[in-house]
């Protein structure tokens, strides 16, 4: 009732393409308003069937435009109902993630560290509670938050100690539980009209290449066609055939298929990374992944399955396993080490390990006074980059005084603790004996404040050490084979993780990662920059690391010439993410913070899911470079065969009805056959593209030209056989057109695999191509053999010899590229081989 009364939570934004806004960008076009100019002039010449034809080819274009641009605005769709944020829910008592838009006034939403306030609301608890609210007020500090305090009817953001908090700020610090009072465009930020989506994104690497090749072909094309034009008019005397001329030259050579190809190849790759657990939030990620050379990745939940198990207890120097199943009791001695481990962790518990603690309460302190159902959580001290704990402190009843739990990395609560080095010794020979296990371990301890007011940090309570937890955390079973197809990719795999060093040696060794080398966060701080990346040369893993010692070491690789993939998932991660080339979040235990800094975000927090990026994105840069390619072939013996004929004096062989033909067998192809072209064999076995290399290179251009050109002469050696034929012009001008478009197929099949001959790929699976195929050929043969469809092209009806001449011509220009091919491969392998 609340959200169709009140609307969705969302704010203006930018609406979804209609049918009819694809439409008038279509008629837009400069190639289509060619074609509509030509059927004017076809119009003003009384030729009435050319004309209609014209008509009906640019009605087909638009409509091939309009699923074309809709498949696309589906994609997009679906990929921004992906990204859409979501927000953590307590409805009828039940917590629940829901999108975000769905939160209606009176919803009670959970607030951590690291979260996206989805909606204007009012607290109902905080704990320790910060939040940044410069997106509405300009300042940079964050504030704090408390319950209660403050007239809440005249509030307006900024200022401490407000209970209110408002949508699109960010919490910094602490948590809490608000219940919504505002949503959609009656909160703050909808009232004054701000929007997080109001800025454009610059324009990626790809696109400015794009742009820039459209740029040149254009002006070239455009050239030259004003200038076949009034050639045509000035040495014939025949101006409207001029303009004719020109128009089909101008159709030949205009480069639209290219921002098509682009715009069709980001967002449906980006799309399938979304079937493969992977969304992409900006699309110059896509670009970079084909040319990724160090993944850096953490391991808690990404490398291991996160489900976290308390595997063993350590009291005073005496170990306990805990058995996997019941029928076992826990030994009194251990019982306060897990009474402690749970109160230093969230009533309500959401991290993986703090679950745990609770789990393993509920398997054995059932029935004991060890649990404190009705304990109040006073005040909590959060995980701190300088002092690895947390601290949180307990009313328990009546009582006057106060218990506190600390939990955290053992050198920290060691020195909370102060133990002694007598103490400390053998409590580093058990922490290292968990750890060489692959056991992530933490240490417990216990203090009680009876004083007033609580001190400002965890170091002014009296801790008692209690012992030691060690958490096991199973590898993915599919992160080994992961591991090897980066590394046989020439993709180095880098473990960066806070754990303690035994722990993070034993699960890299488990996933493969090579080297026995550990770099330590206290170790990094000790080095200078060409000291660091003299290490980095030689270590893949590394342990302790506080979150900007992540952001160094990405810079540090970076100045070292490699191309990073980051991943990460807290507020403290976002620098890195921002600094990598590819910052990668985790879409189930990330905070907004981290996704909103990403290129990528894992949906399933899956190493194996972002190493399939990688090769999705290596199969998108292949692909692309061969629909380049193909295009760039195709419009040369398309722009050669406008052209020449009028500067020798024979007669036209293409006209714009000729043109329309071919460019509605180009836009499917180009854009679509080859997005759907599988990867290419040992995609995962190659290096990665050099960083500096652009992905339209000089080689590229050169093979496409050569291609072209093969075509070219093939479909004008047609033509010139066509000539000696009694009826001349109809039957050369059939035959080359024959030639053309066989030979156009050719070059699809020609540039379908980078490795692989044009007539090996013949039986790799293509729907799209087969579909295209097969109606090129029914439209080409209902071209040739249907009277006054072949009155229309200017054709003359070609007996058995002449269709296997034209034919002919176009398997041999078949031959000779795939021949070609073979030896552009066979330089190439060389120059690799010389390079290496």
């Amino acid at each position: 009732m609340r959200l169709s009364r009140d609307g969705r939570n969302d704010l203006p934004q930018e609406r979804q393409r209609t049918t009819a806004r694809i439409v008038l960008d279509a008629v837009r076009e400069p190639m289509l308003q060619l074609l509509l100019g030509a059927c004017v002039i076809y119009l003003f010449l009384g030729n009435l069937a050319e004309a209609l034809i014209l008509l009906l080819a640019a009605v087909m274009s638009i409509a091939l435009v309009v699923v074309q641009e809709s498949r696309t605005e589906k994609a997009l769709s679906a990929l921004k109902d992906l990204s859409s944020p979501t927000a953590l829910v307590v409805r009828d008592g039940v917590r629940c993630r829901l999108p975000a838009s769905d939160i209606v006034a009176g919803d009670i939403v959970v607030l951590v560290e690291g979260d996206r306030v989805p909606a204007d609301g009012q607290l109902i608890e905080a704990a320790t509670l910060e939040v940044d609210e410069s997106l509405l007020t300009g300042e940079s500090l964050p504030v704090r938050k408390r319950v209660g305090g403050a007239d809440v009817a005249d509030a307006r953001p900024g200022g401490d100690d407000t209970p209110l908090v408002w949508s699109g700020s960010l919490v910094v610090r602490g948590s809490g539980l608000a219940r919504i009072v505002a949503t959609g465009s009656r909160t703050e930020i909808g009232r004054i009209g701000k929007s997080l989506n109001m800025v454009e994104s610059a324009p990626t690497p790809l696109q400015i290449q794009t742009r820039r090749l459209v740029r040149l072909f254009a002006v070239l094309g455009l050239t030259a066609s004003v200038l076949l034009a009034v050639f045509h008019g000035l040495r014939y005397g025949d101006w409207i055939k001029g303009i004719l001329a020109g128009i089909t030259m101008a159709m030949a050579t205009l480069p639209e298929e290219f921002p098509l190809v682009l715009t069709v190849f980001l967002v449906l790759g980006a799309w399938r990374m979304s079937q493969n657990k992977v969304l992409t939030r900006r699309s110059a990620a896509i670009e970079a992944l084909g040319a990724v050379t160090v993944l850096c990745t953490d391991k808690t939940g990404t490398l291991t399955a996160n489900r976290m198990r308390v595997s063993a207890l350590v009291v005073a120097g005496e170990h306990w396993t805990v058995p996997d199943g019941a029928g076992m009791d826990l030994p009194e001695r251990f019982h306060t080490l897990v009474e402690f481990a749970i109160l230093a962790s969230r009533p309500d518990p959401f991290d993986p390990m703090e679950r745990a603690f609770h789990d393993l309460g509920e398997q054995f302190l059932q029935q004991t006074e060890h649990l404190h159902p009705d304990g109040v959580l006073k005040h909590g001290y959060p995980l701190h980059p300088s002092l690895l704990a947390m601290s949180q402190v307990w009313q328990m009843g009546e009582a006057a005084a106060c218990i506190v739990a600390v939990k955290g990395a053992p050198e920290a609560v060691a020195d909370l603790c102060h133990l002694s080095p007598t103490e400390i010794a053998p409590l580093r020979h058990a922490v290292a004996a968990l750890a060489s296990q692959g056991l992530r371990v933490l240490a417990v301890a216990q203090a009680d404040w009876s004083g007033g007011a609580l001190p400002e940090t965890q170091h002014g309570f009296d801790y008692r050490f209690i012992g030691l937890v060690g958490l096991s955390d199973p590898l993915r079973p599919e992160v080994p084979a992961a591991v090897t197809a980066c590394i046989q990719g020439g993709v180095r795999v880098v473990m960066i993780t806070g754990d303690h060093p035994a722990t993070a040696a034993m699960i890299a060794t488990k996933a493969g990662i090579p080297g026995v080398a550990v770099l330590t966060g206290a170790e990094i701080e000790g080095l200078d920059e060409t000291a660091l990346r003299a290490r980095l040369a030689t270590t893949n893993v590394f342990a302790r690391i506080m979150p900007e010692q992540k952001l160094r070491l990405v810079q540090a690789f970076a100045s070292m010439g490699e191309v990073v993939a980051m991943t990460g998932d807290g507020v403290n991660d976002a620098p890195s993410l921002k600094a990598a080339h590819i910052g990668v979040a985790m879409g189930g235990r990330g905070t907004d913070v981290a996704r909103e800094s990403a290129s990528l975000v894992l949906l399933d927090d899956n190493f194996a899911s972002l190493v399939t990026a990688i090769r999705l994105g290596r199969r998108i840069d292949d692909n692309l470079r061969k629909a380049i390619g193909y295009i760039l072939a195709v419009h040369v013996p398309i722009a050669g065969m406008s052209l020449l004929p009028v500067l020798v004096g024979w007669p036209m062989v293409l006209g714009p009805v000729h043109v329309v033909f071919l460019e509605l067998v180009i836009d499917p192809v180009s854009s679509i056959v080859f997005e759907a072209e599988p990867e290419e064999a040992g995609i995962m076995a190659r290096p990665p593209r050099p960083p500096d290399a652009p992905l339209f290179d000089a080689s590229l251009l050169l093979r496409g030209l050569l291609q072209g050109g093969v075509v070219f002469l093939a479909v004008l050696g047609s033509f010139w056989l066509g000539l000696h034929d009694a009826h001349g012009e109809q039957v050369a001008r059939c035959m080359a057109f024959v030639t053309l478009v066989v030979g156009n197929l050719g070059l699809v099949l020609t540039n379908r695999s980078i490795t692989a001959s044009a007539f090996t790929v013949l039986i790799r699976p293509n729907r799209a191509l087969i579909l295209v195929i097969t109606l090129t050929l029914a439209a080409l043969a209902l071209a040739v053999g249907v009277p006054w469809l072949r009155d229309l092209f200017g054709f003359a009806a070609l007996d058995p010899a002449r269709l296997a001449e034209a034919i002919g011509c176009a398997l041999a220009c078949i031959l000779v590229n795939d021949l070609t091919g073979f030896i552009w491969r066979w330089l190439d392998r060389r120059r690799n081989l010389s390079g290496q």
